[in-house]
């Protein structure tokens, strides 16, 4: 068979019904060996980018590889911030960008760029195919390798020749990788975390991005439940227990809750499961570390001692290692930490008894009627993402789709389309924005439309750019430059030029109308555009300082 028949069949063959895409002259060979099948459907985009974002939301929501594809030149430009976004996040991608035919390499032909090097910082790898016998291996090896151990993208550049040229094929199945058996060393190891956990007086654990991707969550939430650990979540790592268990604290971090923050504080161990100890989980690193242990349990040996030194570490497959962490027999009284935790909780309690539209009221009746719910929440980035952190009960595992490592503004809008594509009427997306946010990549609300995805937006529009403008004055001493979008626009006029049904809402009431009728509307795209004042995500740890140390925006 030809090439581009062959990648169709190896896509077939690891499970790939979905792509997401742009046409161009050197990836067309490939829409046309779509055109003649429909077992891979494509999904035209309105912009590479969004492609890349959205496998990113389908990665996430299914577990599984995301694809997108895309011509050469700026085609495949245009995916380097996707693939930086799914990089940081360990989301599993495979990308196919077109490439000029191999007698034209380095003649600087049309559209003709150098994307292995342009990717190679922010992909898991990558590869540039050169002959047409190494198609075939090659795409098998790129999927095993983005779903295999730490997730992440690839990308396959191939030219265009190559889709023409014939390939050998013959059907294989899709390596499935078995964890190896723990070693003795590894085994003492784990009996002496055990030996720690049992014995802390103030234990907490950490719950982060790796657990959604181990698929552990069960296991985590047994875990806990069974040594009676007090658990946050980093933004990553929302869902990963669910928001509602009674030992969960909620999320911990720079815009982390209060008590969350002060349980991290005050400490003696924490056990940190598939978290990378970002900046924005830590704080101030060596305040962080002071006076208190560390267990950190990743399947990247290279995160083990990167950030947190000195840490007992375990590399390696977290259902295995919690399996032996389980052996150990729970100590029998944490009921001062408890009792402790408990007074934070109740001296901090969010009030949302404020008598007027905020996004944290709007998110908390959001999560009341759709909590234990077939629902999905997607964000862009900024203050509404920090909000929604905090605000939102996220009850299950890939159901909270955000940009937490690169923090890309544009995320949430196509990887809510590609998650929702994914769920298709098994579970419903909302999707989560702010007025910086939608302008980047608010063209697919064409796409939405034209596919009658009932995705829902929910606009905050408070004319500006609150991350920046909150920034600017807590390090800048309120210089506010750039950060005010001052000129109108009638975003409800801009959703409903795509044809999708849009309401303006400015009080709690109109708002709770809107939410009524937009959840009522299970087969159409909606948007809720929300008029607020300018406000500040609270709370905010104060910057160089410990993580429970906070900004006083009084």
């Amino acid at each position: 068979m030809r090439g581009a028949e062959a990648v169709l069949a190896c896509l077939r063959e690891q499970g790939v019904d979905t792509l997401f895409g742009y046409p161009g002259g050197m990836i067309l060979p490939l829409y046309d060996a779509l055109y003649a099948q429909d077992e891979v459907r494509q999904i035209l985009v309105t912009h590479e980018q969004n492609a890349a974002h959205a496998a990113d939301g389908y990665a996430r929501a299914t577990g599984r590889v995301g694809v997108c594809i895309a011509t050469s030149g700026p085609g495949a430009t245009n995916l380097v911030t996707g693939l930086a976004t799914a990089y940081m996040d360990s989301i599993p991608m495979v990308a196919i960008t077109g490439q000029v035919d191999i007698s034209m390499l380095g003649r600087d032909a049309f559209q003709e760029t150098d994307i292995l090097d342009v990717t190679m910082p922010v992909t898991k790898h990558n590869y540039k195919i050169k002959n047409a016998v190494d198609l075939v291996p090659t795409i098998r090896q790129a999927f095993d390798l983005a779903r295999s151990g730490r997730p992440g993208p690839v990308l396959l550049d191939v030219p265009r020749n190559l889709f023409f040229e014939e390939v050998a094929y013959t059907p294989e199945k899709p390596q499935e990788r078995t964890p190896g058996k723990p070693d003795a060393d590894f085994i003492i190891c784990a009996a002496e975390a055990a030996a720690e956990i049992v014995s802390a007086e103030r234990p907490l654990v950490i719950v982060g991005g790796g657990v959604i991707s181990a698929g552990t969550s069960a296991e985590v939430t047994a875990f806990i439940e069974k040594y009676h650990l007090p658990v946050v979540h980093t933004l990553m790592g929302m869902g990963a227990v669910a928001s509602t268990h009674p030992q969960m604290l909620g999320f911990a971090g720079m815009h982390g809750e209060k008590a969350a923050n002060y349980a991290i504080g005050a400490a003696d161990l924490v056990i940190a499961l598939g978290s990378r100890f970002a900046d924005r989980q830590t704080g101030n690193l060596s305040k962080y570390t002071a006076n208190r242990k560390f267990i950190h349990i990743d399947i990247d040996p290279a995160e083990i001692d990167k950030n947190i030194e000195n840490s007992l570490g375990l590399a390696g497959d977290m259902r295995t290692i919690l399996g032996l962490l389980m052996r150990q027999a729970p100590k029998s009284n944490l009921a001062a930490w408890w009792e402790q935790i408990r007074t934070w909780q109740e001296e901090y309690d969010y009030d949302y008894h404020v008598g007027r539209l905020t996004v944290p009221w709007a998110l908390n009746q959001v999560a009341q009627n759709t909590t234990g719910k077939a629902y999905a929440y997607a964000t862009d980035v900024g203050q509404h993402q920090m909000w929604a952190a905090l605000h939102l009960r996220v009850e299950e595992p890939r159901t909270w789709l955000t940009s937490g490592g690169l923090g890309t503004m544009g995320y949430g809008l196509p990887a809510a389309m590609g998650a929702q594509i994914a769920w298709g009427d098994q579970r419903r997306v909302i999707h989560i924005t702010g007025d910086g946010s939608i302008k980047m990549t608010g063209n697919e609300f064409y796409t939405i439309a034209r596919l009658g995805l009932p995705v829902i937006s929910i606009i905050a529009n408070n004319r500006s750019l609150g991350m920046i403008r909150q920034l600017q004055k807590v390090l800048y001493e309120e210089r506010y430059i750039a950060c005010e979008l001052d000129h109108e626009m009638d975003y409800v006029k801009y959703a409903e030029s795509f044809g999708i049904k849009a309401i303006g809402v400015s009080t709690q009431e109109e708002f709770a109308e809107a939410l009524r009728c937009a959840l009522a509307d299970r087969t159409h795209p909606r948007v809720i555009v929300m008029d607020v004042w300018r406000s500040f995500v609270e709370p905010m740890a104060k910057g160089g300082a410990r993580i429970d140390e906070f900004v006083d925006f009084k």
